[in-house]
């Protein structure tokens, strides 16, 4: 099984930003399938016996973002859709669950998420478009080595939170197993 494939069943939020990344690889690489293979996935696989599988997959999502014009910038379609999903996930947690927990964890990373879009290029994104590019943010700053402060960490561990308790919900409402009133 992919990676991917593993992740969106397991952990939507940790999908979206693998898919994030793998966007980006592809378009660092210029669209080339074999650049892709070569230098990204070969090296990652234990098994040679998943280059075909990984060959097929990349070579659509190539396809994907060429049909979708997004050589510079943008996410695929199914990215956007599974936000929409997760952002009336949120909206319906927030004010319909019976559960408090939600809206604690959510105003306490809500602060965090408004001062990120402030500070950023997302001002017409929802808080949970937000958080995500602020984790994708986090995680580019981990590849490059870069320090991130006390308090920028406690941000982020904030939004990581409030997505992670969402993710679960994702799953449950997936897997038909969410009431709203009792979640």
């Amino acid at each position: 099984m992919l990676i991917a494939e593993q992740k969106k069943k397991e952990n939507i939020a940790e999908y979206i930003l693998l898919m994030y990344q793998i966007e980006d690889i592809v378009r660092s690489a210029e669209f080339d399938l074999d650049k892709i293979m070569d230098s990204f996935v070969k090296p990652q696989l234990s098994d040679d016996s998943f280059v075909e599988a990984n060959r097929k997959w990349y070579a659509d999502l190539i396809e994907q973002m060429k049909a979708q014009r997004l050589q510079k910038a943008g996410h695929i379609l199914e990215i956007k859709e599974i936000l929409l999903e997760l952002s009336y996930l949120h909206n319906s947690m927030f004010s319909a669950s019976a559960d408090g927990k939600y809206k604690d964890i959510v105003n306490r990373a809500v602060p965090f998420i408004d001062e990120f879009k402030e500070r950023s290029n997302l001002k017409e994104m929802n808080h949970i478009e937000i958080a995500l590019h602020a984790m994708y943010m986090k995680l580019l700053l981990r590849l490059k080595k870069k320090e991130i402060t006390q308090e920028t960490e406690e941000a982020f561990d904030a939004m990581r939170m409030m997505l992670a308790f969402l993710s679960r919900a994702y799953k449950q409402m997936k897997s038909g197993d969410m009431n709203f009133m009792n979640n």
